[in-house]
């Protein structure tokens, strides 16, 4: 892994196929179609902060992404990590943890209060990554979800 920058369209093919294979760890079926146009429409809108690890031959090696945010209880805007994968072969290098601190990075440079994410409870390696960044764990509130 050589640099973390913000992903451009150019690198839609790369992103879309992180995303697709980000999917598939949770255990989605693979789907470049609808990768490639999320990922797509996310470039073009501007609504999300999609950063890549590109590594030394230009290569993604990996992708987190930041949905800009409000918490009306600090009454301030917040960054949400809501997706970070690195690619298997790229994993063990320290690419997960350059990500999260130019995410950390980019917050800070926007102007956001927090960054918040979630993981499921199971992914020991990626919470074990969190905590070792100072994140701290939320034992006081409960999410839901109500499908629609």
């Amino acid at each position: 892994m050589e640099s973390i920058r913000e992903a451009t369209l150019e690198d839609l093919r790369g992103v879309a196929a992180l995303f697709d294979a980000y999917r598939q760890f949770y255990e989605l079926p693979a789907d470049a179609a609808l990768s490639n146009a999320y990922i797509e429409a996310r470039l073009r809108s501007h609504d999300s902060v999609i950063l890549v690890a590109v590594n030394g031959r230009g290569q993604l090696q990996g992708f987190c992404q930041l949905y800009p945010g409000r918490c009306s209880l600090a009454a301030a805007p917040i960054y949400v990590l809501y997706d970070l994968y690195v690619d298997p072969a790229a994993r063990g290098h320290g690419t997960g943890r350059a990500l999260m601190k130019a995410a950390t990075e980019r917050g800070r440079r926007d102007g956001k209060a927090r960054l918040e994410l979630q993981t499921a409870r199971t992914n020991a390696t990626a919470r074990a990554l969190y905590e070792s960044l100072g994140w701290k764990r939320d034992d006081t509130f409960l999410t839901y979800t109500l499908p629609l």
